[in-house]
Order: structure tokens, then C-alpha cells, then sequence
């Protein structure tokens, strides 16, 4: 379910962007996940959704070192939530959220290089070996 307000939210907790634009990121960011999401799952547009699902997770890590160098003490928004928190046990939460972070950005690199699945719509190579026919002169 988008939750834009919690989305907002959350995008506003990061302090990078003008608070402005934080209303239509909290419906185009949850949107956009949602569509990747669906995309990855049956197997359709693969390439390019591994590819903009790994150009979001650095977005995201990028966002996450940034709040952690600044200091401030904030829930990513990751899977709901969002906005300011306590500082207890807030570099550990960093750390692995930028690991996870990292590990989908990976796998969105891999579905980049290697879009066909067999579970995929999109597996028209998986199993096949390609030769050329040509005629003998």
C-alpha cells in the first residue's frame, strides 16, 4: 500500500532535497518501487528494471552515508516508517541498511548482465545455443 504521507515524510527526514518536492516523491517513489517490483517478479523489461532498481539502491545508500556523516538520527523509510528517531543503535541500523542496500544494487546488476531466467516471460535465449545457418559454397 503507498503511503505517501510516511513517504513524505521520511524524504523530508533526509534533509537533502526542498521540502516541496517531498509530496510528490512520497507518491512517485513508492510508485515507482511497486512498478520495478512487479516488472522483476513476472520477468518483463528485465535489463532495464535491474537497472533502475540498481541506480535507486545507490540513490538510497547515497542518501543513508549522507545522514550518517551529518549526524542526524533517522528511519530510512525503508518499508514503511520514516522520519526522525532516537540515536540509540543508529550506526548499526546504517551500516546495515547500507549493506542490504548494497546487496540489491548487486542483484539489480546482475539482472542487468543476465536478464533471462527460465521463470522469466522474457527467456526466448535461456537453453538455447545459437548457431548460424549457412549455406555451403
Amino acid at each position: 500500500m503507498i503511503e505517501p504521507h510516511g513517504a513524505r515524510d521520511a524524504i523530508n527526514a533526509y534533509r537533502i532535497l526542498p521540502p516541496a518536492m517531498a509530496p510528490y516523491l512520497g507518491y512517485a517513489l513508492p510508485a515507482l518501487e511497486l512498478v520495478l517490483a512487479a516488472l522483476l517478479v513476472v520477468g518483463l523489461f528485465v535489463r532495464i528494471s535491474g537497472l533502475v532498481s540498481a541506480i535507486l539502491m545507490v540513490l538510497f545508500i547515497i542518501g543513508i552515508a549522507s545522514v550518517w556523516i551529518r549526524g542526524y538520527s533517522i528511519d530510512c523509510g525503508c518499508f514503511g516508517g520514516g522520519g526522525d528517531v532516537g540515536p540509540n543503535g543508529v550506526a548499526v541500523k546504517y551500516a546495515t541498511e547500507i549493506v542490504r542496500d548494497i546487496f540489491l544494487t548487486l542483484m539489480g546488476l546482475w539482472l542487468f548482465r543476465w536478464p533471462h531466467t527460465l521463470v522469466s516471460l522474457e527467456r526466448n535465449n535461456v537453453g538455447h545455443t545459437f548457431t548460424q545457418d549457412t549455406p555451403d559454397i
